[in-house]
């Protein structure tokens, strides 16, 4: 009996009769009913009434051979001595106030010896008699049937509530069933801080009385914030699941239409909803969709989008979280909110949920490996380790990925290679097997060969080079990557500057050997004038001093001012401009005098790029250290797949790391 009333408690808002419905509807209904009825028992077009005649009349039409066919049905009170004897006649020679008619019908008393020549005549055939039941059926089925449809048609409406043109201003919002959908705290992981600030939530869901008995208030709305992927709607989804009540979930740009006033109305339907069942949590993903600033910016904002804003404001300021019912939204955005959203008394509190660390990336593998047979060779920690920057989404696609690679390879299990060739396919597509010649193919190698060499002579331990390749992916025709040993949280100056140092190493390597330049270093140099300029603007490790001038580029259409102030003069920009030039010419001779110093090393390295095409950071110390690589190389290339559409074979693995990520610098394209 309580599950059945906990089950009553918990229904889907889609099954909640509409407030607003309208009684004209009904009475419209109704007169298109009476209307379709009408039109089928007094239809004015239907055949002339049959003609009346005498049964001896009709015994006599028989007799000469007269009658098409005929049929005798005795009345209620059974027997032959009162029938009905209807049928049609073969011409029209019967003639009646209406006209010519073949149809007739009869009745009266029907005789022994009229019955005979009826049967003789082998025109008339007997049915059964018509009873006073079957009479009533046949004039009230038709009214069933048209109640029936009529109650049809009117559940069908109140169950369809929120989603016609009748209830246009219903909450959209969407209940999640507790059976199918339901997710708990282990299913989240990578954010142990957030988990434990939200606890509290669960706790006071649980049991409320336990924080008022001291006077305590939970919060009226906690703001998750978090960059795309972290999972701020999973975490919500955990907190409903482990307090085990009603979870409603809606979007920020289901408030909004193209009608002034509807999304004002959604909103106070989706908190009246709430509080019918409360204690529940309600979900708004994307409130930036409409809670960003009002009047501000280029674009400004429009009235509906304005006024649904204002409608949240008022309903979360009157919200009493006695009843139970907490608001929870998400964002990727929060600067574009308005500040009355955010004010103490409407979302009191800010969750940020941050891209996971390294151990927090190992604890998100283990769960999405559960469901996948990964081989005894698979190493999680490995994985988290050389997975900088990517978060929780990323790291599920990336297993998933891992799987359909191993499946495609004939493989019961995923192996390390496996999810090595789609760490690489995630974070730089698939490998593009281009037609270089031997020029270009050198080229390319002794570029990353450069990149190679200044990175382990420079590396102190915390960013080896991984590994070297010279097989196109992405839009680089080879690449460098490097796997950081720890997450790097800061970057000191020395470390800025060999990364810039590193990045010089493919146009020197290139200029020692060719006595040339080519565009192959465009995206090296892009990125070590980027580093030059945020340390002189933004970090103030330059001769100007510790001082941030860095420009002001926040974009004016989401929600920002439309005039700017220079606050650079134009002797400190030519300043700026030089002290940048300085960093990018001095760390540029300190690669070149790296590059002269271990000349034998780097044409080794060029060299095994070109045989096989591939090698891994350990062989570009061991010549740096020994003049020759001491371990065997293995080969990368995997077992061939079946030949695609355009006959290329599959991509071979290369192991790289994201160019976002914090301390793993991007590869050099060659």
């Amino acid at each position: 009996m309580a599950e059945n009333e906990d089950n009553k408690k918990r229904r889907p808002l889609k099954n909640l009769p509409p407030e607003s419905f309208q009684p004209k509807v009904l009475l419209i209904w109704m007169a298109i009913i009476a209307a379709v009825v009408a039109l089928f028992y007094f239809n004015p077009a239907k055949a002339p009434q049959p003609a009346t005649l005498n049964i001896q009349r009709v015994v006599e039409l028989a007799t000469q051979g007269q009658i098409a066919e005929g049929a005798i049905r005795s009345d209620a009170t059974g027997g032959r001595d009162w029938s009905v004897l209807t049928g049609e006649t073969k011409e029209p020679i019967l003639k009646n106030e209406s006209g010519a008619t073949k149809a007739f019908v009869a009745t009266g008393r029907l005789t022994d010896t009229n019955l005979e020549l009826l049967q003789k005549s082998k025109v008339f055939v007997e049915k059964p008699a018509t009873t006073a039941m079957t009479q009533l059926l046949y004039n009230v089925l038709p009214f069933i049937i048209v109640i029936g449809l009529l109650y049809f048609l009117f559940v069908r409406q109140l169950r369809q509530a929120g989603k016609g043109a009748l209830s246009f201003g219903k909450s959209r919002a969407k209940m999640l069933t507790r059976d199918k959908d339901r997710a708990t705290f282990a299913d989240v992981a990578g954010c142990d801080e957030a988990k434990e600030e939200v606890s509290e939530v669960v706790e006071f869901l649980k049991d409320p009385k336990k924080f008022q008995r001291i006077g305590g208030r939970i919060p009226k709305g906690i703001l998750m914030v978090g960059p795309p992927g972290t999972g701020k709607t999973l975490l919500a989804k955990a907190i409903a699941g482990e307090a085990d009540v009603p979870f409603f979930s809606i979007s920020g740009s289901d408030f909004v239409e193209m009608f002034v006033g509807v999304g004002a109305s959604r909103v106070r339907d989706m908190f009246e909803q709430g509080r019918k069942n409360a204690p529940c949590l309600i979900f708004i993903d994307e409130i930036d969709a409409v809670g960003r600033q009002r009047g501000a910016g280029l674009g400004g904002g429009n009235d509906e989008r304005e006024q649904t804003l204002n409608s949240l404001l008022v309903e979360m300021d009157g919200f009493d979280t006695q009843e139970g019912v907490i608001i929870i939204a998400a964002t990727n955005r929060p600067d574009v909110l308005d500040s009355a959203l955010l004010r103490p008394g409407r979302f009191d509190r800010q969750v940020y949920i941050d891209l996971p660390d390294i151990i927090g990336r190992e604890q998100i593998l283990r769960v999405h490996a559960r469901k996948i047979a990964l081989s005894d060779n698979v190493d999680l920690a490995i994985i988290a380790r050389g997975t900088p920057g990517l978060s929780g989404a990323e790291l599920a696609n990336l297993l998933n990925e891992a799987a359909l690679l191993a499946a495609r390879r004939n493989k019961k299990k995923v192996e390390m290679t496996d999810i090595d060739d789609a760490r690489d396919k995630v974070l730089w597509g698939r490998e593009r097997r281009r037609v270089m010649d031997d020029a270009e193919k050198r080229l390319v190698a002794w570029h990353e060969a450069g990149h190679a060499v200044v990175q382990a002579v420079l590396d102190d331990g915390t960013l080896p080079v991984h590994k070297v390749t010279i097989i196109p992916r992405g839009q680089s025709l080879g690449s460098t990557t490097y796997l950081p040993t720890k997450d790097i949280l800061t970057q000191p100056k020395q470390k800025l500057l060999n990364q810039i140092a590193m990045a010089m190493g493919g146009r020197i390597a290139e200029e020692l050997v060719t006595g040339d330049f080519s565009n192959g270093a465009y995206g090296d140099l892009r990125q070590a004038t980027r580093i030059a300029r945020a340390m002189v603007c933004d970090y103030g490790m330059s001769e100007l001093g510790p001082v941030a001038m860095g420009e002001n580029q926040d974009t004016v259409f989401l929600g920002r001012d439309i005039t700017r102030s220079q606050h650079v003069s134009e002797d400190t920009a030519r300043k700026i401009d030089a002290a940048i030039s300085n960093i990018l010419h001095t760390q540029y001779s300190r690669a070149q005098q790296i590059i002269a110093d271990h000349r034998a090393a780097l044409d080794k390295v060029a060299a095994a790029l070109l045989e096989h095409e591939t090698i891994e950071g350990k062989h570009v110390l061991e010549i740096l250290r020994h003049g020759e690589i001491k371990s065997p190389i293995v080969s990368a290339r995997p077992p061939k797949l079946p030949p695609s559409a355009t006959g290329k074979t599959a991509d071979k693995p290369v192991t790289k790391e994201s160019p976002d990520a914090p301390g793993a610098p991007a590869p050099s394209p060659a």
